[in-house]
């Protein structure tokens, strides 16, 4: 799937995130030094290309072809940047709007399309699980012993006195209630419908 273009935006991909709700505040992006903690201890930055300190200065720079670069799909969220940062920025939280903003306008939906099983599962379960796609791949991180401990997990809970970890009942319902009325229902279904 080709990727849309981003057009020249009439106001500053900055003033676009610090407007965004899930922004908070005191979001120190505007104070950014390109000091280079966030990426010394960027986990995604050392296994991959993912460069969060390159990804704010494009920002800063209202460079828009930071939407459309594939490494910022590296970024997993660990927060590591934000208690890294001396001003307080938080490069991940960044990364998730500018991600939103991507798919809102219809691109790299494939590199959402493998994760929409989480969504169900957390649906149908009130809890995010590893989807069952992702099984292979965890057989061949982990080796042949990965089968066996899928297994034996129950077994392992109930040992460690630990309880089932699917909602049930009233709590099930609420989950699913308030996944419909947030519109994340809404929102998987589209997605699965071009994904």
């Amino acid at each position: 799937m080709m990727e849309k273009k981003h057009k020249k935006s009439q106001h500053s991909l900055v003033r676009e995130i610090k407007d965004n709700l899930r922004a908070s505040p005191d979001l120190g992006i505007k104070r950014c030094m390109q000091c280079g903690l966030c990426t010394s201890n960027c986990p995604a930055a050392r296994h991959s290309d993912y460069d969060p300190r390159e990804m704010v200065k494009k920002v800063l720079d209202n460079n828009l072809e930071v939407l459309d670069n594939p490494d910022i799909w590296n970024c997993f969220y660990c927060y590591t940047c934000a208690s890294n940062c001396p001003v307080n920025n938080s490069p991940s939280l960044i990364n998730q709007i500018l991600r939103e903003k991507i798919l809102n306008t219809g691109g790299n939906v494939s590199r959402v399309a493998e994760f929409i099983e989480f969504g169900y599962n957390y649906v149908e379960k009130g809890v995010g699980t590893i989807p069952s796609t992702f099984f292979q791949d965890l057989v061949d991180d982990f080796g042949e012993d990965y089968p066996k401990l899928k297994h034996d997990l129950p077994d392992i809970r109930r040992k460690l006195g630990l309880k089932e970890y699917n909602l049930k009942g009233e709590a099930a319902a609420e989950v699913k209630n308030i996944l419909k009325a947030s519109g994340f229902t809404q929102r998987l279904e589209k997605l699965k419908k071009i994904a």
